[in-house]
């Protein structure tokens, strides 16, 4: 509770700068609704529209209550009446894709032009499947997922609440084509078709999330409790989003905006058995006459994991807290929404260290490390963060805009987050961080969507961020003080021929770093280094000053077409590029989370990838059944190899940690991802995937010796299968929305690995068991009174170790690493309220 508490005192001291520009924001949008949008003074073009309807079932023709209908782009919803009418007022005109969804029914999607239409009434067709998603990340406007050319997926609220997970990629590592890097329980790294870190830009809300990516230790600083909804691109989207997304996107969703008229919110509380992880969180939104505003705040914190061969692992402990506040304003010209978020999070230090004897956990207590204790089982099953810990902050603030203007609509989204990343690495000195980095980012997006000629629907753009890392008070080195400008023009078009979608853009990007050189000595009275002046008697240079432009051209062609309802095949070929980060260019020096030496390289040229994508879809009453597959060149890329010393055994520079250097090659990926969701009956589903994954090292010059043929981290096959039973919109007594399910995970044998040097060995295969079950509970008068889910992974407790665990890699006396979580069951209830403020809209 205390760290708690300070954590919130940190968080309202951030917010301070947050609350004048939230002052002034607040005073600009009054003065634009009020003054230069008086609707006297508002052109023709702008003037607001309207949209009503009724929404009833198509087979009875009686109203559906409590249907959503939403307008992703202008990020505006409602439900619908207890007579199933619905309403929106002050809606700018222009031509805009209108969604309405309901349990248990297939969604109907249309763009309808504001201008001309005032009225929409829909009668919705009973589904079991819900064959059809909106996305909004990768494209000009909200589309049809089927028909967007490039290879995508989403998932709901719906299905990210039912996952026993300790964070948001976590609930996302199943899905086809997707997996995570992971160091314990709270450390995963998005991967898509193997490739991952600098390779995938992940998004909060749109915002590029920047927080020192490239290291390997620390997850990504979004609070999973505050998304609602992820979609994730597969591929190079380079197009829209630059550098760094040449394996694809994650964009993180936080909830829409609360209706017009209501405040409504929810209190959440999750335990899950394995960590003893104890997890709240409370939001609460509301929308009085366009003015909407919400609020979301969470904690959550955990002991060390187990399985049945490690026990408890030390080192694998957490605390967490987040913060998300947002204030803004929908009116007749567009939206305007302010935003601040903040996350702290306290994550233990695994190495992996044992006993000799015993094999038991030790630690480290000394600076020279020359003996270590065994961990005590008070120490295993403490919720206390021990001294050796890395603590992770990152605090932002930004602004998404949408105006209506000349016939089109401008996009403005500015945003800068502050990243501090600290990891305490020194026992008798627990106060002074090894690790000290501070990263400052201000990303611009500015995008025009208009129609060019006869609905050729075009965007023209440009994005980018300018960067600032500074090493703060530290005693480890790995990366130098560093700025970073980027900058990328694109432009977009897409086109509709009845059932065939076209799309085409391209895109220039350039990437500059500028690295300030840096001298090192040791401090007499501490014994650890620190920064010195150039003359510094005996010291040390491990950086010099380096200035570079990467800059490369990028782009897309694709195409989808809708054979008839059922049927939809995708194709499409995107060029994408990347410029080497900063640990690739500059890293010399240890790593105090990962026990690596690691060297980076400044002569490295920027990676390009050309990739190709097939896919079919096929939906019907009884099936839903896909088959993707893929086939990614990539030019210069970049990976990691463990360096030899002349005796052929770990090249050690820094006694204790291996030696890791970055080396560049011609690589390619290919593989696949196919589904089948069976649903005989209505309540009833048998799903199967499978994603199939395999990276080449093509070698410069096509002579690759057999142990180093492989990429590293490529996950194996994967399959998954899933017989659930959902009663959607039935009740049984307090009952509303029962769901049971029960999965299982398959993880093919890896022996397809990057065996060089020992960087990879092989991975044995496994099978992972998990159920499920939940439901809505309401009152006599069918009122929601709470949710709740039971949710069970691995409840064989099977002993296993991931290929894409860095735990795997964690030896001590020929001890075989460290395995992944062992059964764990996670509670969960939601608990919602809310009223209504005004009777209609």
């Amino acid at each position: 509770m205390w760290h708690f508490i300070e954590f919130f005192k940190l968080f309202i001291m951030k917010l301070r700068l947050v609350s004048c520009f939230l002052f002034l924001f607040i005073q600009i949008s009054a003065f634009a609704g009020a003054s230069y949008f008086k609707i006297n003074d508002i052109p023709p073009s702008l003037a607001a529209g309207t949209l009503s309807g009724t929404v009833t079932d198509k087979a009875d023709g009686k109203p559906i209550i409590g249907a959503t209908v939403s307008i992703p782009d202008l990020k505006i919803a409602t439900q619908t009446d207890v007579d199933g009418k619905y309403a929106f007022s002050r809606v700018p005109k222009g031509i805009y894709l209108v969604q309405i969804s309901y349990l248990g029914y297939s969604s109907f999607y249309q763009r309808v032009d504001f201008s001309k239409t005032t009225q929409l009434n829909v009668a919705l067709k009973a589904s079991a499947i819900e064959a059809g998603e909106v996305v909004i990340t990768g494209v000009s406007r909200a589309t049809e997922i089927k028909r967007n050319p490039v290879p995508m997926l989403a998932v709901s609220k719906a299905y990210l609440q039912r996952q026993a997970s300790t964070n948001i990629i976590d609930e996302i590592a199943k899905l086809p084509g997707i997996n995570q890097v992971t160091t314990g329980p709270n450390v995963s790294k998005p991967y898509i078709r193997g490739l991952g870190y600098n390779r995938i830009v992940t998004l909060a809300d749109g915002i590029r999330q920047e927080g020192q990516q490239w290291g390997d230790e620390h997850g990504i600083e979004v609070d999973q409790n505050a998304i609602d909804r992820v979609e994730v691109i597969k591929g190079p989207a380079s197009l829209i989003y630059g550098s760094d997304a040449i394996g694809g996107v994650v964009n993180l969703l936080p909830p829409p905006p609360a209706a017009e008229g209501t405040i409504s919110g929810s209190v959440l509380a999750n335990y899950q058995s394995n960590n003893g992880l104890y997890a709240t969180s409370a939001r609460i939104q509301g929308n009085h006459n366009g003015f909407v505003w919400s609020g979301i705040f969470s904690a959550k914190e955990a002991k060390n994991y187990q399985n049945k061969i490690d026990g408890r692992v030390y080192g694998t402990g957490f605390k967490e807290y987040d913060g998300r506040v947002m204030a803004g304003v929908n009116k007749s010209w567009g939206y305007s929404y302010f935003n601040a978020s903040a996350f702290s999070a306290l994550q233990e230090i695994p190495d992996g260290s044992r006993d000799s004897v015993t094999r038991q956990f030790t630690k480290q207590i000394t600076e020279d490390d020359s003996f270590r204790p065994v961990v005590s089982n008070k120490d295993l099953n403490s919720y206390t963060i021990t001294p050796l810990h890395q603590q992770v902050e990152n605090y932002k603030i930004y602004n998404n805009t949408s105006v209506a203007i000349g016939g089109g609509t401008l996009l403005a989204s500015l945003g800068y987050q502050f990243s501090h990343r600290r990891e305490f690495s020194h026992p008798e000195a627990v106060s002074t961080p090894g690790l000290n980095l501070q990263l400052g980012t201000l990303t611009y997006d500015f995008k025009y969507n208009f129609d060019l000629g006869k609905d050729y629907q075009t965007t023209i753009g440009v994005n980018g961020m300018y960067q600032h890392n500074s090493i703060a008070n530290s005693t480890d080195f790995l990366i130098p003080n560093f700025n970073v400008f980027d900058v990328g023009p694109f432009a977009l078009v897409k086109k509709e021929f009845n059932k065939l979608t076209v799309s085409a853009g391209a895109r220039f990007d350039s990437r500059s770093f500028n690295s300030k050189e840096l001298y090192t000595a040791t401090n007499p009275t501490t014994g650890f280094d620190e920064p010195v002046a150039p003359n510094t008697v005996g010291a040390n240079q491990p950086f010099s000053n380096y200035k570079n432009t990467f800059s490369g051209v990028s782009g897309s062609i694709g195409a989808s077409y809708v054979f008839s309802d059922k049927f939809t095949m995708k194709a499409n070929i995107g060029r994408g590029f990347r410029a080497p980060n900063i640990s690739e260019l500059s890293d010399n020096g240890v790593h105090p989370g990962t026990n690596v030496y690691q060297i980076g390289n400044a002569n490295f040229k920027p990676e390009f990838n050309l990739q190709e994508d097939l896919g079919l879809f096929f939906s019907s009453k009884y099936v839903v059944a896909s088959a993707e597959v893929f086939n990614n060149n990539i030019q210069n890329y970049i990976y990691n190899q463990k360096l030899l010393g002349a005796n052929g055994q770990d090249s050690v520079i820094v006694q204790g940690n291996q030696t890791f250097k970055f080396q560049q090659t011609s690589a390619r990926l290919y593989g696949g991802e196919a589904s089948i969701d069976i649903h005989p009956i209505s309540w009833l589903h048998f799903y199967n995937a499978v994603t199939l994954t395999y990276g080449s090292n093509r070698g410069n010059n096509n002579n690759v010796a057999d142990s180093l043929k492989y990429l590293p981290f490529i996950p194996p096959t994967h399959t998954y299968s899933e017989l659930k039973a959902e009663f959607a919109q039935q009740q049984h007594g307090p009952l509303k929305d029962i769901y049971f399910k029960v999965g299982l995970d398959h993880y093919s044998k890896q022996d397809r690995y990057f065996s060089a040097y020992g960087t990879e060995t092989m991975t044995a295969g496994y099978n992972l068991l998990s159920a499920g079950i939940g439901s809505n509970v309401v009152n006599s008068a069918g009122k929601q009174l709470f949710s709740i889910f039971i949710e069970g992974s691995n409840l064989t407790n099977v002993a296993y170790q991931s290929h894409l665990s860095r735990l795997k890699y964690f030896t001590s006396y020929n001890w075989p690493g460290l395995y992944n979580m062992g059964r764990n069951i996670s509670f969960k209830i939601i608990v919602p309220f809310g009223s209504e403020t005004k009777k209609s809209i």
